[in-house]
């Protein structure tokens, strides 16, 4: 059952947006959303007001008289919240679209990156985009919290919550993405095709970087709650990749990770290990349309890479679908 929400901007934009355009599906595209998760969304919204907001209709969707009085109040909501964010920027000589604007990136390790940037670059051609990458997730909060990037995406491992800086607000992507473990192509595990229990890898060497804010903390975790203590070495995940394939040590990785000669990615038997995917922006910044615009285009370069990782994929059919936040 879906859970009701606190009406946001983002929400009352997305039923205006309905409104005006008709549809579902040309609101989605307008918002860079999918329309999967625009109708996910509009579920919530109308759950928190207590009843249906638009009808279905051969012609496109259109407002109930409960969303027509919902609509009255949002409209101008948005528009004095869209120009309060106008101004702010032109205050603090910010700007992500048009000619001479520049939107400042940043992001812990993934996959998704490439995609992402390749997104925002069609989007906006005209904007200097600029990118970086740290393994600490607490530092690119505190260069968003500093006005040195405009928005940062990280990871927060379970069990080990990261410090948000006052002034930065975030955004779930997913909330909760499994973290799997690569292993060398001959274990069983591997040759099976199936996931691996901890205990099943008590006697590995594993390889933690402990660099990487709460990583080394959530293991830990997973080792006790299973009850092993194997041999662990640090190191960075970069040479991690060639270890596990010369069969010399296994390590955590995301599930969206790439398997290389002699190495496979296999799932955790229960999944004791996740993380939650977040977007770091100043206060304000993350409601703006270019705002949703910038996390719609990661949600959609992450869903790629999802989709397009055998391992994750299979683990993802048999749950029914992505984890992703609307």
């Amino acid at each position: 059952m879906l859970r009701p929400v606190e009406l946001e901007v983002r929400h009352l934009r997305a039923l205006c947006a309905i409104a005006d355009t008709g549809s579902v599906h040309k609101a989605a595209r307008q918002l860079g959303m999918t329309q999967p998760s625009l109708t996910t969304q509009l579920r919530r919204i109308e759950q928190a007001v207590g009843g249906q907001l638009f009808t279905r209709e051969r012609t496109g969707s259109r407002p109930t008289p409960l969303g027509r009085t919902v609509l009255t109040r949002a409209r101008p909501i948005v528009a004095q919240m869209t120009e309060l964010i106008r101004e702010a920027k032109e205050a603090a000589g910010l700007g992500w679209s048009g000619p001479g604007a520049r939107l400042r990136l940043g992001s812990t390790g993934s996959r998704a990156v490439p995609g992402w940037l390749r997104r925002l670059h069609r989007r906006l051609p005209d904007t200097d985009i600029t990118f970086q990458t740290d393994v600490s997730a607490n530092t690119l909060l505190r260069m968003v919290a500093c006005n040195q990037l405009d928005a940062a995406f990280v990871h927060e491992v379970e069990g080990a919550p990261l410090r948000v800086p006052e002034g930065v607000e975030l955004r779930v992507l997913v909330g909760r993405e499994p973290q799997f473990v690569a292993v060398p192509e001959s274990h069983p595990a591997a040759r099976a095709g199936r996931a691996v229990a901890v205990p099943e890898l008590a006697g590995e060497t594993w390889m933690v970087d402990p660099s990487v804010d709460g990583d080394w903390d959530g293991l830990r975790q997973v080792f006790a709650a299973a009850g092993i203590d194997p041999r662990v070495v640090y190191g960075d995940y970069l040479s991690a990749g060639d270890l596990v394939a010369a069969g010399e040590v296994v390590t955590p990785c995301q599930p969206t990770s790439r398997p290389r000669p002699g190495m496979a990615v296999v799932p955790l038997a229960g999944d004791p290990l996740g993380v939650r995917l977040l977007v770091g922006f100043r206060g304000g910044a993350g409601l703006t349309p270019e705002g949703d615009a910038v996390f719609a285009d990661l949600r959609a370069a992450y869903e790629e890479v999802a989709w397009s990782s055998p391992a994750y994929a299979r683990w993802l059919t048999a749950r029914r679908g992505l984890p992703v936040v609307a």
